[in-house]
């Protein structure tokens, strides 16, 4: 459990490291090797605004923020606005995607896949959503169409930044105070929401880490 803006410090502090080696590299010729971090953690009660994001899908005032224990920042990431808070799983790749593969789009997609195949896991059925970003339940009749994760990333230099949150135990009513990732008419959901009861959030992480890994084809040190 971390506070949003220590978390935005840490990213940014080691984005900047990578930054500084790719600058190094290119204007002393030398080869020194960047490093790829994936930070996991949960934030206390926090609403983000995207770059691209619209104010306005934030629908309570700075008063009623404060009786919800609830912060807002607007940040640099990809997306519009959603939620951060206890129960939910967020992970936020810094990776040098020249030591991958320099594509943002297939990026975003491995990191869905990695979701998806940690949902299946526990047995549940979840896929994408064309023209929407991150993992959904009922994808594909589109009866009841419900986000479980959402995604949002930043990227510079192939250097990435921000990336998923996963529902797990999340209290859902937090995000009936925005019109979560600018999205009108569809709904948001957790793990026990579907399932009816808690999950420990841990081992949810550890599961869906060994997918990123997998994904990724990473060592992990």
């Amino acid at each position: 459990m971390i506070d949003y803006e220590q978390s935005l410090a840490l990213q940014n502090s080691l984005f900047q490291e990578n930054v500084d080696i790719k600058l190094k590299n290119r204007q002393e010729e030398t080869e020194l090797p960047t490093k790829n971090y994936l930070l996991v953690c949960e934030h206390p009660h926090v609403y983000t605004l995207g770059r691209s994001g619209d104010k306005e899908n934030l629908l309570i005032d700075a008063l009623q923020l404060v009786k919800k224990e609830a912060k807002f920042f607007e940040v640099g990431r990809g997306g519009d606005i959603t939620y951060h808070g206890p129960g939910q799983i967020v992970i936020y790749p810094i990776l040098d995607l020249d030591n991958f593969f320099t594509d943002i789009h297939k990026y975003l997609r491995f990191l869905e896949e990695a979701v998806i195949m940690t949902l299946a896991e526990y047995g549940v059925l979840a896929g994408r959503i064309d023209g929407l970003t991150g993992v959904w339940l009922d994808h594909e009749k589109q009866i009841f169409p419900r986000k479980i994760c959402a995604l949002g990333v930043k990227a510079s230099r192939w250097i990435t930044m921000h990336g998923l949150a996963l529902n797990v135990n999340t209290d859902l009513s937090y995000f009936g105070n925005i019109v979560p990732c600018g999205i009108v008419g569809k709904a948001v959901t957790s793990l026990q929401n579907e399932f009816g009861q808690l999950l420990h959030v841990q081992e949810v992480s550890q599961k869906l880490v060994a997918n990123i890994v997998k994904m990724f084809d990473m060592e992990q040190q």
